[in-house]
């Protein structure tokens, strides 16, 4: 089939615009998106710490084949974050210390993969913030392709070129594009309720009183 690349422009936001964001926690996003848009928790950072905020390029690939991988990572613009469909498949990596190392030499804001990676002490080493389900010793051909720049969905969730892609301890989140002033918004106000929260706990209150839940049944035991 060989890769297949569908331009799709997107807005592209300025450093004033993501600056805030890198502040938003991915959990955060989540529940400001109705707790939706949340990737599925084996998706995770390869290292405690790092941390992702950048526009999305998607990569819909064929199982157990890179070549677009390898292109995207290639062509991609600095602080763009490569997002790979990848079916989930953790038996065969997706990409490993060459990607990584090119991705980082492009400055590239992180990679999000739905499968696996290999070579993880290489990319430790890197320290590039490298998001998966999984790892593999097992290599990808190059014979395949896919498609690049589609709607994909990685993890559980729709993906587009140009999406806010948010990545931290807990996991990764989406905020569609369209979307970004709105739930920046409720993000701010929930962060500022948070801040409540503590304060309250602080003062000796409960969760029970702060959430307002209702005492439980008594039941015979």
């Amino acid at each position: 089939m060989g890769i297949r690349f569908c331009e799709a422009p997107f807005r592209r936001l300025t450093e004033a615009e993501l600056a805030p964001w890198r502040r938003v926690p991915a959990a955060v996003a989540s529940d400001c998106q109705n707790r939706n848009m949340a990737m599925s928790g084996r998706i995770q950072a390869l290292k405690p710490g790092w941390r992702i905020c950048g526009q999305a390029r998607t990569v819909a690939a064929t199982p157990g084949d890179n070549a677009c991988v390898h292109w995207l990572c290639s062509t991609a613009q600095p602080g763009e974050v490569v997002v790979v469909a990848a079916c989930g498949l953790v038996e065969v990596s997706m990409l490993g210390e060459m990607v990584t190392r090119q991705s980082l030499l492009r400055g590239l804001g992180g990679i999000v993969v739905d499968g696996a990676v290999r070579d993880t002490a290489a990319i430790l080493d890197l320290d590039f913030p490298v998001f998966a389900a999984g790892r593999a010793p097992r290599g990808p051909h190059k014979e395949f392709g896919g498609y690049i720049d589609l709607p994909a969905a990685v993890g559980g969730v729709a993906v587009r070129p140009g999406d806010l892609i948010l990545g931290d301890e807990d996991g990764v989140a989406v905020v569609p594009l369209e979307k970004i002033e709105v739930v920046l918004e409720l993000a701010h106000r929930h962060l500022e309720k948070e801040e409540r929260w503590v304060k309250a706990l602080e003062d000796g209150r409960t969760l029970v009183e702060i959430f307002g839940v209702a005492p439980p049944e008594i039941a015979e035991c």
